[in-house]
């Protein structure tokens, strides 16, 4: 297995792994298929930005991705990111998500992030439980925050801080 930044290239890949989760899961409260030229430009826009949008694969082709973007909008939220980690179906279990993650936070560190934010489904227990073997916390709860399949599902907010002293700007 490789990891690698994400290319304009993965964009099919990546929208087939987002898209089986929006289609047939609640881990994505998304009811919108996500098409190539969206994945083409997520990673356009993330590699921009200076964050990371990572990919793993191997012979077989894309194992999943990870990526951070903005929490919430306004400059005192710079060094706060959202992060989110999928998996192309089966190949969960094999160590492809803490890879992954493993890969995110570094570079998410060395671009001077101080903390990341998963925002989990609330029945996405696998999503919680990996969340909290790699040193996330749960931080907070939103009620009924997503609407999928006709049910109000909770959001789950976890966070790990990369930096706990923080930096001096």
């Amino acid at each position: 297995m490789k990891i690698r930044a994400a290319e304009a290239g993965d964009a099919e890949a990546l929208a087939g792994i987002v898209n089986h989760y929006i289609r047939e899961t609640t881990v994505s409260f998304s009811e919108d298929e996500k098409t190539m030229l969206d994945m083409a430009l997520a990673i356009e826009t993330r590699n921009e930005a200076g964050h990371g949008f990572l990919v793993a694969e191997d012979a077989g082709g894309l194992l999943g991705y990870a990526t951070y973007g903005p929490y919430r909008n306004g400059s005192g939220f710079r060094e706060t990111l959202e992060h989110t980690v999928l998996l192309r179906p089966g190949a969960e279990g094999n160590g492809v998500g803490r890879a992954l993650m493993r890969a995110l936070e570094e570079h998410a560190r060395a671009g001077g992030v101080h903390s990341l934010i998963g925002g989990i489904s609330a029945e996405n227990a696998g999503g919680i439980a990996f969340h909290r073997r790699i040193g996330f916390d749960e931080v907070g709860r939103v009620a009924q925050a997503g609407l999928k399949f006709g049910r109000r599902i909770d959001l789950v907010l976890m966070q790990k801080l990369l930096s706990p002293g923080g930096h001096a700007l």
